[in-house]
């Protein structure tokens, strides 16, 4: 959930004690505890070096590596995901990824006699989304408004608003439109009960 300054600051007011007043901070107060553990999330990660905007959602993600390396943008959202840190990931603004996906920066070489460790960068770009249980692999940029099927394995890069299914990931015809504006932190109740 946000930041509890950003939803202090940007909170729906309404009419004291109006039904609508209670309804609101009825809300508030359930969900509470819920956006308490989000944004210690957060700022624990914040703490050990990475950059995430005080508007982002962080699920119960397992972040491994140099956390320095993690870099998330405003009004993006992360499910019970996997990241593992070998080399930078950037996730751009308004992304949404769904629980189960694996993010990979690092992997072997398969054609190395010594199985060397090789890693490389990953870019998420604005607006793109990744189904649930997908997998990233290293070196690999998803273009902006992409969409990344449910159970997609992607190893090579995804060009802006095209969507990509399989194993291997392939692009399929159809297109997403390109006049993208949503939110998808607003589709949580925390932020829903400060916000809507």
């Amino acid at each position: 959930m946000a930041g509890l300054k950003y939803l202090w600051n940007n909170r729906v007011q309404f009419s004291l004690f109006s039904k609508a007043f209670f309804i609101s901070w009825a809300k508030r107060i359930l969900t509470f505890p819920e956006l308490v553990k989000s944004n210690r999330r957060r700022k624990k990660l914040i703490n050990k070096g990475a950059r995430i905007a005080e508007t982002s959602e962080i699920g119960i993600a397992k972040i491994e590596g140099k956390k320095e390396l993690l870099s998330i943008g405003a009004f993006t959202t992360l499910g019970r995901v996997e990241i593992a840190l070998h080399d930078k990931v950037t996730i751009g603004k308004n992304v949404c990824i769904n629980d189960g996906t694996v993010i990979l920066s690092g992997s072997h070489d398969i054609s190395d006699p010594l199985w060397r460790h090789k890693k490389a960068a990953i870019v998420i770009n604005d607006y793109a989304w990744i189904a649930t249980n997908s997998i990233i692999l290293p070196g690999v940029t998803i273009g902006k408004g992409a969409v990344v099927g449910a159970g997609a394995v992607v190893s090579k890069n995804v060009r802006d608003y095209a969507i990509v299914t399989g194993n291997p990931a392939k692009e399929i015809e159809k297109k997403r439109t390109n006049v993208l504006e949503y939110n998808p932190c607003d589709f949580l109740a925390a932020n829903n009960a400060w916000l809507k």
